[in-house]
């Protein structure tokens, strides 16, 4: 006790010493410290936040489960990003597409098990809600520092909160099934899953240390990392190590893949490699630049053996798989949604999502525009146009009648019906992020991932995608506090926003993110009725 007593006087007189300093980051021999159960770590404080990267949560061998991390003697300095998961190799961009997202692909290492945190304070007495991200970038690809909107800084300094981001294995690493060779590889499919069911655990374990409430704790994620909540909300094993989830742009988890189909992934990925079935255990061995290859040409191997069987596999890829054990239900099933029934979920997308970045969607004429919606909804051309005009009153320019989203948006709703249709249910709210950016005349609109600097509370810091305007500062602060307050109460209502119901199936109520944010029910449903018929 008088050793805890010491410690918490000693991190006091840190932080006093931190914040009596004028330089906006306080980094030192003594500053920063914190004891984990698997050691001491250093990070350092920058802008009154203390900031820990590179964390290890966890360790693996290849396709084998993960297990706690190794201990260590002394500090580890933990002030920059660990690696991320290998992937394919960036070799060139499209400059206009890549402005605004900004990348920084970080370094690469199969032992990525490594998470970030911010924080106020640490081993504070009162309790803070914690926030774990979890990256984009499908089950394949991304990390935790790949996106400057991604930084925990400025949402940890506004809403008292903890945010941690988690990096984990991907792609042929994280879900190639080998569960047909040995006992050891049965946990190799969702072997990325369960990295991140690691994490929380390791946040269970030490996030009271870095001044966070070990008892309530959001997931988030967007895109893949949406797919990733949604997983977590299906595993058994993560019961209980989360609270409350949140969901954005990533509701496209229809199924969990088949593993009579992922078993004949890793046979064709063997073929490749020249390898028999009694020689699996090399592909431990192989380098991951000839894994990796051998993977994509099994899944296009087997995609193309299946749909010669008329077997659907769209979008075969590295993806979750209905292992029986990890994920034991597909996402209609009723034990599936049972086992997160109590976790309030806040879910949603944007208004365009990759539609501004289809050929021939800029810069259109109206004759232009009707031509390209007729030869799509032939004689329903005038109802869909009526439609858009009805759901969103504000379009004027030709373009905003053929780039709206009609993928993500139903995706969002099906989700919200299933969570919010069980028995005893917690709450679901609803949102559609509409607000366009102006950067690049326009171009970029509501584009996937534009709400992210926005959730962040990170216009500065991404001003190649959202202009940094006074429009941007103000609806970030809306919205991030939204996401403060859902994961402080499982409620998001907050200050500047009208009142924000909790959606049902019948009200559809949704809240509208746009410099004039508003609830509307239902309000896109004829032009989703639309667009998507058959």
């Amino acid at each position: 006790m008088k050793r805890k007593l010491l410690l918490v006087a000693f991190v006091s007189l840190t932080q006093m010493l931190a914040f009596s300093q004028n330089s906006p980051i306080v980094a030192g021999k003594n500053i920063a410290i914190v004891e984990t159960a698997y050691g001491k770590v250093r990070g350092y404080i920058h802008n009154g936040i203390f900031t820990f990267k590179g964390m290890p949560y966890a360790k693996a061998e290849r396709f084998m489960a993960p297990e706690k991390p190794a201990a260590w003697q002394g500090i580890r300095s933990s002030m920059t990003y660990g690696p991320v998961c290998p992937t394919d190799v960036t070799a060139t961009t499209n400059d206009e597409f890549e402005f605004p997202f900004h990348h920084d692909w970080g370094y690469t290492n199969e032992n990525c098990l490594n998470l970030n945190v911010w924080t106020k304070k640490i081993a504070d007495t009162e309790k803070k809600p914690v926030l774990v991200w979890f990256h984009g970038g499908g089950f394949t690809a991304g990390s935790s520092v790949e996106l400057p909107s991604y930084d925990g800084e400025s949402l940890a300094k506004k809403g008292d909160v903890v945010v941690v981001s988690v990096n984990h294995r991907l792609n042929v690493l994280g879900f190639l099934d080998m569960s047909a060779y040995g006992e050891k590889y049965k946990s190799s499919a969702n072997a990325g899953l369960m990295d991140l069911v690691a994490a929380l655990q390791w946040v269970k374990e030490n996030i009271a240390q870095f001044g966070g409430d070990a008892d309530n704790v959001t997931i988030f994620g967007q895109s893949g990392g949406g797919g990733k909540v949604t997983c977590m909300m299906y595993a058994p094993s993560a019961k209980g190590l989360f609270h409350k989830a949140i969901v954005q742009s990533g509701s496209y988890l229809t199924g969990f893949t088949d593993p009579n189909i992922t078993k004949k992934v890793s046979a064709a990925l063997l073929e490749e490699l020249g390898l028999q079935p009694n020689q699996a255990d090399s592909l431990q061995k192989v380098p991951y630049d000839r894994l990796y290859a051998a993977g994509k040409k099994a899944l296009i191997k087997v995609q193309q053996t299946l749909k010669a069987e008329n077997v659907p596999a769209f979008g075969l890829g590295w993806n979750p798989v209905l292992d029986g054990s990890f994920l034991p239900y597909q996402p209609t099933d009723a034990a599936g949604l049972e086992l997160a029934k109590n976790v309030p979920l806040l879910v949603g997308t944007t208004k365009n999502e990759f539609t501004p970045f289809i050929p021939g969607s800029r810069g259109v004429s109206m004759d232009q525009a009707k031509s390209i919606l007729q030869k799509k909804y032939k004689g329903n051309t005038d109802a869909y146009m009526a439609a858009v005009l009805k759901a969103y009153p504000e379009t004027t320019k030709p373009s905003d009648y053929i780039d709206i989203d009609l993928n993500f948006r139903p995706g969002a709703i099906k989700q919200a019906n299933l969570k919010a249709g069980v028995a005893s249910a917690a709450p679901v709210y609803m949102y559609l992020f509409t607000w366009q950016s102006p950067v690049l005349d326009t171009v970029f609109k509501a584009m996937h991932c534009m709400e992210l600097p926005f959730v962040f509370n990170n216009i500065q810091r991404c001003e190649e995608m959202t202009g940094g305007g006074k429009e941007a500062y103000t609806l970030a602060d809306k919205m991030s506090s939204a996401w403060i307050n859902f994961a402080r109460t499982g409620n998001p209502n907050a200050k500047g926003l009208p009142e924000w119901p909790a959606y049902t199936p019948d009200n559809g109520y949704a809240m509208i993110f746009d410099n004039k944010c508003a609830v509307k029910a239902n309000h896109d449903k004829e032009l989703l009725a639309i667009g998507n018929a058959k």
